[in-house]
């Protein structure tokens, strides 16, 4: 099989993905990476500033348009690629009127990867325009019909493109080392918004033409695209919310801490960069919980539980506003770069809005997924390895609870070593002094070995950085979080196991978290009547809040509980979320429900996006028809 091109060693990379100067004093050595994901040669020739006049055509679900590059040619090569996946490349040219024709083609279909498109230009080119139109079922787009949006009146529109789906709703260099800056406009049906992952229309106009920009540099997989019937509410000074209509209210109440989440940042880890920080809460069908579109996280609808209990998805989100959209892994074999820190800054932010006791017991339910997820892997699978080894595969193969657990832990362990005022003063010059560049796993450790471990005497030894990223499993040096509030929670369950009526259960003050750890860990052996029992008390099978009602269903799947029939198929069907689906389909799997998993995913699957889609077909071994 062919792969993409690889990429030639670069020295830490710029915002456009040229080698650079070095900017800070540990920057002594070179970030060499081959990134097998993508046909663009950077090294090369790279885009700097994409400019796009598309419009959305709900009617034959279809982008059209035209991407207009500036570009760097760094050799004077005569040629430049372009990551494109089933997309109709009509016409390319030397300006966005294509006032001059240039030769292109596309080369051969690469698995999960797509085509190249390669383009003959001059090291006099500077700009390269190109006219394209999208097929209906580009794998980056979610069409929505009405009957699928709270509304119900209006059509609906979404883009996902992490990790490299954004090659098949543009034309782009669709690598997370390649940055550039872009602006935008779109034109979409009067009645309906548009919003992007860029400066934002706060109202509707009477044309239905939006022009966005985005002036920090940003890599293709955080392009995003939104159109639908929109409203949107300020939650603070530089927060706010966009939802339908129907929706505002209940979400601007849910995400009401934005603000104080986004000072909590700021006081840890330095200036927030990206201006506005606003979120635009989804239909259900998202396949995540969220996705961190600089400027506009995007959200799924079941993290509005009604109390707020849900939204340390944002504090991820914004986080992520650091650890991914400003430094950024140069590759998605170093996607624990993204995901470690964030998880372990998630936490940070929580613990200062909500207490030590709070984020402990994130940190808690966070390790019992890692061991779950490293049973259902196997301890010695490389998949479990920090550093990944993706070539050949999708990238989405590496996005476990490994990378964002695994390497919360690492990160927890060399802030308890070094001791937490070192470690986030560490952090901090971290994420300035690589703004709005890219970090290797490599470079991160030699880092690493060139402040910590020279600051922290025997650090380097208690660490032991390589078994983390190059070895399998959870190593035995593990600092394992404690739960004070989930050691209550563990006397209930006992007393309950020893004859207390549910009912009889001190459980008025529990929190999501503590319902959770509730949930997870009852007896695998359950009764109907005891099932009954807690259902009776707890009201399970009702519950409004999606992760409690995710936990649950996985005793009533093994156990059979017949009244919770109903609510499970409601929930897979309205629910696209991967992160539910994915253990609730191998739940009916595993305890012989195979026959009504299909026929509950036959009906659900148009409500999926492909990012799910692709995952369950495998699983259930779908076919259409």
């Amino acid at each position: 099989m062919i792969f993409a091109p690889v990429l030639g060693a670069l020295i830490l990379l710029g915002c456009n993905g040229q080698p650079k100067e070095k900017d800070s004093p540990q920057d002594d050595y070179k970030m060499e990476f081959n990134d097998v994901h993508t046909f663009a040669k950077p090294a090369e020739a790279a885009i700097t500033h994409l400019d796009l006049d598309i419009k959305v055509d709900f009617e034959h679900k279809q982008i059209t348009g035209t991407a207009t590059y500036d570009l760097e040619n760094k050799t004077g090569t005569n040629k430049i690629y372009f990551d494109t996946r089933d997309l109709n490349i009509k016409r390319v040219g030397t300006d966005k009127n294509f006032s001059g024709e240039l030769t292109w083609k596309l080369g051969d279909e690469v698995e999960f990867l797509g085509r190249p498109l390669e383009v003959d230009i001059t090291p006099e080119t500077k700009v390269v325009a190109i006219e394209f139109a999208t097929n209906p079922g580009a794998e980056a787009l979610q069409w929505l019909n009405p009957v699928q949006t709270a509304g119900k009146v209006h059509p609906f529109l979404f883009t996902q493109s992490q990790a490299i789906l954004a090659r098949t709703w543009i034309p782009i260099q669709d690598g997370p080392g390649i940055r550039f800056t872009y602006n935008a406009t779109v034109q979409v049906p009067k009645e309906l918004l548009a919003v992007m992952s860029a400066e934002n229309p706060r109202e509707k106009n009477d044309t239905g033409i939006y022009t966005f920009k985005m002036d920090q540099p940003i890599p293709a997989y955080l392009m995003a695209l939104s159109v639908g019937d929109l409203a949107f509410q300020s939650v603070g000074e530089h927060t706010g919310v966009y939802a339908e209509p129907s929706m505002l209210e209940r979400s601007v109440y849910e995400f009401g801490e934005m603000e104080d989440m986004l000072v909590a940042a700021e006081n840890l880890y330095g200036k927030y960069r990206w201006d506005q920080y606003d979120l635009i809460v989804l239909p259900p069908s998202f396949p995540f919980g969220g996705m961190e579109n600089p400027r506009l996280t995007f959200a799924t609808p079941t993290i509005l539980a009604g109390d707020r209990s849900l939204t340390s998805l944002v504090a991820h989100e914004l986080a992520h506003s650091w650890s991914g959209n400003l430094v950024t892994n140069a590759t998605w074999d170093d996607f624990w770069l993204n995901e470690g820190f964030t998880v372990y800054f998630e936490r940070r932010i929580m613990e200062a809005i909500s207490g030590r006791s709070y984020s402990e017991m994130l940190a808690l339910l966070g390790y019992q997924d890692l061991q779950e997820t490293v049973a259902d892997l196997g301890a010695d699978n490389p998949d479990t390895d920090l550093k990944l080894a993706l070539t050949g595969r999708n990238p989405d193969d590496g996005m476990t609870d490994i990378a964002y657990e695994k390497g919360y832990c690492l990160l927890r362990l060399m802030e308890e070593t070094a001791g937490r005022e070192k470690f986030d003063a560490f952090l901090k010059d971290y994420f300035n002094s690589n703004a709005f560049k890219v970090m290797t796993t490599e470079a991160f450790i030699k880092h690493v070995e060139n402040t910590l471990f020279k600051d922290v005497p025997g650090m380097a030894e208690k660490i032991r950085i390589n078994d983390w990223v190059y070895s399998p499993g959870i190593p035995d040096n593990v600092s394992v979080p404690v739960s004070d509030r989930f050691t209550k929670v563990d006397e209930a369950l006992a007393a309950w196991q020893n004859g207390t009526a549910a009912k009889d259960l001190a459980t008025t003050e529990w929190t999501t978290h503590e319902w959770l750890h509730f949930i997870r860990h009852l007896p695998a052996e359950l009764t109907s009547a005891q099932l009954a029992q807690l259902d009776a008390a707890f009201g399970f099978t009702q519950s409004g809040n999606k992760e409690i009602l995710a936990a649950w269903f996985m005793h009533t799947i093994r156990h059979q509980y017949k009244p919770a029939d109903d609510a499970l198929e409601a929930f897979l069907v309205s629910v696209g979320r991967r992160k539910f689906l994915k253990p609730l389909y191998k739940q009916l799997l595993d305890h012989g429900q195979k026959a009504r998993a299909l026929e509950i995913y036959t009906k659900a699957r148009p409500n999926y996006h492909s990012v799910s889609t692709n995952t369950m077909d495998e699983m259930l071994e779908w076919k259409q028809g």
